[in-house]
C-alpha cells in the first residue's frame, strides 16, 4: 500500500493550494471526478464519508489511484469518531479530515504518521489541536467564523499556525485570491469545484479546467 508522509502531504499543499472535497456514491463517476482533477493540477483530494457504505467506494478509489493517478494524496474527510478514522486508514487513506476536533482520532492517526487535520472554530480549538500534533488545522465553516479576517487574527500572535479553509470557498478570483492573501496554507471546495450540471453531463473537461483556473488564482496571489 502506497503512503506519502507528512511532509510530503504539507508539501503538495502548498504547492497546489486547492483541495477539492468530494463524494458521490458511484465509484465509475468517482473515478472520472478523480482524475478530472488530477489533470487540472490538482495533487491532494478528500474524499468525504457523507454517504451510506462510503467505504465501500473508498477502498477501491485508492487502489485504482495509484496506477492511475500515482501523485495524487489521497485521504478520507467528515471523520468525527477514532473507530471510523482507524477502517478509513486501513483502506489506504493518506490524511484524515474532521469538521470538528476530536484528540481521540488524533492519537489513532499519530500511531500510523498519518496527517490528521481536525475542524476548529476559535483560536483556542487551533491551540489545543496543535497541543496533539496536528501540523494543519481546518477553519470551519472558514466563511461563518470570520473569513480572511479571522484568519490573519489568528496568524498574528500565532504564525507558525498552517491553516486549511472550508466553507466559504468558491472559484472565483476573488474569493481566492482574498483567501490567498489572508495567509492560509490552502483551500477545500466542495460542490462549487463540480457543479452537479458538469458532474450529470460527464463533462471532466470542464472540471479539470476549473481546478486549474482555481489553483493558478490561489498559487498566484499567496
Amino acid at each position: 500500500m502506497a503512503r506519502f508522509n507528512k511532509i510530503s502531504f504539507l508539501s503538495a499543499l502548498e504547492r497546489t493550494g486547492v483541495v477539492p472535497v468530494f463524494y458521490n456514491s458511484d465509484l465509475e463517476t468517482s473515478k472520472q471526478v478523480l482524475r478530472a482533477c488530477y489533470a487540472g493540477g490538482i495533487r491532494v483530494f478528500e474524499f468525504t464519508n457523507r454517504g451510506d457504505f462510503a467505504q465501500e467506494v473508498f477502498g477501491p478509489l485508492v487502489k485504482w489511484a495509484q496506477e492511475a493517478c500515482p501523485e495524487m494524496i489521497l485521504g478520507i474527510g467528515s471523520i468525527v469518531d477514532p473507530a471510523t478514522a482507524a477502517m478509513y486508514i486501513q483502506l489506504g487513506a493518506n490524511f484524515v479530515v474532521g469538521p470538528l476536533f476530536n484528540p481521540e482520532i488524533a492519537k489513532v492517526c499519530n500511531r500510523r504518521l498519518i496527517p490528521y487535520t481536525p475542524g476548529c472554530g476559535s483560536v483556542s480549538e487551533v491551540g489545543f489541536a496543535q497541543e496533539v500534533g496536528c501540523d494543519l488545522c481546518k477553519l470551519f465553516p472558514a466563511g461563518a467564523v470570520g473569513g480572511p479576517g479571522f484568519v490573519k487574527g489568528i496568524l498574528a500572535p500565532m504564525p507558525w499556525s498552517q491553516l486549511m479553509v472550508t466553507g466559504g470557498v468558491s472559484p472565483t478570483e476573488e474569493n481566492l485570491s482574498a483567501w490567498a492573501k489572508s495567509g492560509v496554507l490552502c483551500v477545500g471546495m466542495g460542490s462549487k469545484l463540480f457543479p452537479k450540471a458538469l458532474i450529470e453531463a460527464q463533462n471532466w473537461d470542464e472540471i479539470s479546467n476549473i481546478c486549474k483556473q482555481s489553483v493558478n488564482w490561489f498559487v498566484y496571489n499567496k
